[in-house]
C-alpha cells in the first residue's frame, strides 16, 4: 500500500492539513489476536474503567477471596462466642502474626505494581518520542541526499512533497494504532492527491504502518 501511495502525482504546492480518521473501525486479523489484546475505554476522567469487570482480576480473585472471607467470619464468631476455643488454639498470637505478614505482602504488591505501571507509562512515552526522532532523522537524511541538479529541480520538489506527506501519514497511522481515544481524527499533511483505492486498502488493513 505504501508503494502504491508513492506513485501518485503530487504537485509541489504549500501543504494543507487533513484528517487521518479511518473510514471503518480497525478489525482484528484473527480471533486469537482479539483475545490476546484487551482494549480499555478510559472514559473522560480515566477513573470509571478501574471498576469495570472487563479485563479485571476481580472476578477470579473473588473466587478465592469469598470462601476465605466466609471462613474467617465463621472462625471469628466461634472464637468470640467460645473463648476457651481461642485460648486452646492460641488464636490471638497467630492472628497478630498472620495479620502482620498479610499487611506486609499486600503493601509490597501494591508498591511493586504501582512502580511497574509508572515505569511502563514512562517507557511508552519515551518510545513514542524516540520513534518521532528516528523518523524525523530518516526524512532529513533523504532530503539531504536529493539531487541538486537544476534540470531536476521540479522532480526533486515533487519527491520531497510526496515524501513529507508519506511520513506524515506514517506517523499518523502509528499514533492512531496505539491510541485509546474514541475519536482518532489526527491532523496530517494533505493527502488528497493519493489514490483513493490505495488509501482505502491501507485504512482497512490490520497493521497500517506495515
Amino acid at each position: 500500500a505504501w508503494l502504491k501511495l508513492g506513485l501518485g502525482s503530487v504537485a509541489p504546492r504549500l501543504p494543507a492539513k487533513s484528517s487521518c480518521g479511518p473510514p471503518t473501525e480497525r478489525q482484528p486479523a484473527t480471533e486469537g489476536s482479539n483475545r490476546a489484546m484487551i482494549h480499555y475505554d478510559p472514559g473522560r476522567w480515566s477513573v470509571a474503567f478501574a471498576f469495570t469487570l472487563k479485563g479485571s482480576v476481580f472476578p477470579k480473585s473473588i473466587l478465592w477471596a469469598a470462601p476465605c472471607s466466609l471462613l474467617s467470619v465463621l472462625l471469628h464468631l466461634i472464637i468470640h462466642q467460645q473463648p476457651d476455643v481461642g485460648n486452646n488454639i492460641g488464636a490471638g498470637d497467630v492472628g497478630a502474626s498472620v495479620l502482620g505478614g498479610f499487611t506486609f505482602i499486600l503493601g509490597f504488591l501494591l508498591v511493586f505494581r504501582s512502580q511497574q505501571a509508572y515505569s511502563r507509562w514512562w517507557e511508552g512515552g519515551t518510545l513514542l518520542q524516540q520513534l518521532r526522532g528516528e523518523w524525523f532523522n530518516a526524512y532529513s537524511s533523504l532530503l539531504a541526499f536529493c539531487n541538486t541538479a537544476p534540470d531536476k529541480k521540479a522532480e526533486v520538489e515533487a519527491f520531497q512533497h510526496r515524501l513529507a506527506r508519506l511520513c506524515s501519514l506514517l506517523y499518523c497511522t502509528a499514533i492512531k494504532q496505539v491510541s485509546t481515544m474514541a475519536h482518532k481524527d489526527y491532523e496530517l499533511i494533505d493527502i488528497s492527491d493519493f489514490e483513493g483505492d490505495s488509501m482505502k486498502y491501507m485504512m482497512e488493513s490490520f497493521d497500517q504502518c506495515e
